[in-house]
């Protein structure tokens, strides 16, 4: 597949095989979500979605931030905008960043530096994230005297719980990497000098596994059960698929002779 170009305010980079990564970049702004980041974005999660190749996708910042949030400068600029107006910028807005949620192969947030409001919904509509530490994440909506947007009402509460989203939307403080560990914000606390090595290699190591049994893996995670049998109905159809690829077969040799398998995704 051809790469996409014309991108604003937006880096695609395929670092290593079957992982490709999507790196804000518009770092004098601390990598805000622009009008021209957000059409690219929506251009590259197409671009991604259509792609077979691709079996990872790591999310990051350009410079010392991950993301700073929407860019609420056009709200300022428009005192006098109606609520239905409003709405019917806010809502595609949602949609192009949450788009992320729709690529089937599991995505990783690098969160390099601060992930503020909209910028932390991002990384929480990823897979995966991973923080360096140091970095510091929060949805502080109230303090701006804005209600949270972008799903983050439903997004913090699924990764953190209940008891901990009410804390950080009510409050609206920031936390550092540790603290976001802790919560379950994040998975993974790297050192700042090792960071973007130790994401690739998690991201390959993803990219590495069987892309059928990943992206099934996958929806069950994101769909959810309604109970253990629900769960049990899911597995025992998803399960038999693996077990009629070829993939599966591969990954018993290379159990047998003691080698890193090679998945085709068959």
């Amino acid at each position: 597949m051809s790469e996409i170009r014309d991108l604003r305010h937006l880096r695609l980079e395929r670092p290593a095989p079957g992982v490709a990564m999507l790196v804000l970049d518009l770092p004098e702004l601390r990598n805000a979500m622009s009008d021209e980041m957000t059409a690219s974005w929506v251009r590259a999660v197409d671009h991604l979605a259509g792609d077979a190749s691709v079996r990872a996708v790591v999310v990051t910042g350009e410079g010392s931030a991950f993301c700073a949030g929407g860019n609420t400068s056009w709200l300022a600029s428009e005192p006098d905008a109606t609520v239905d107006e409003i709405r019917s910028r806010m809502l595609p807005f949602y949609r192009a960043w949450l788009s992320i949620r729709r690529l089937e192969v599991p995505t990783i947030a690098a969160i390099n530096g601060p992930a503020i409001g909209a910028g932390l919904a991002v990384a929480l509509a990823c897979d995966l994230r991973y923080a360096a530490r140091g970095a510091r994440m929060g949805v502080p909506f109230t303090k701006l005297g804005l209600h949270p947007g972008m799903a983050t009402t439903y997004l913090l509460p699924d990764v953190v719980g209940a008891s901990a989203a009410r804390d950080l939307l009510l409050t609206g403080r920031l936390v550092d990497a540790d603290e976001a560990l802790g919560l379950g914000l994040v998975s993974r606390v790297i050192e700042p000098e090792v960071f973007a090595d130790e994401v690739l290699a998690a991201a390959a190591g993803i990219a590495a596994t069987a892309p059928v049994a990943s992206r099934l893996t996958k929806t069950a995670l994101a769909r959810g059960h309604a109970s253990v049998e629900a769960c049990l109905d899911w597995e025992a159809l998803a399960q038999p698929i693996t077990m009629a690829t070829a993939d599966l077969q591969e990954g018993i040799r290379a159990v047998q002779e003691k080698r890193a398998p090679v998945f085709e995704g068959r």
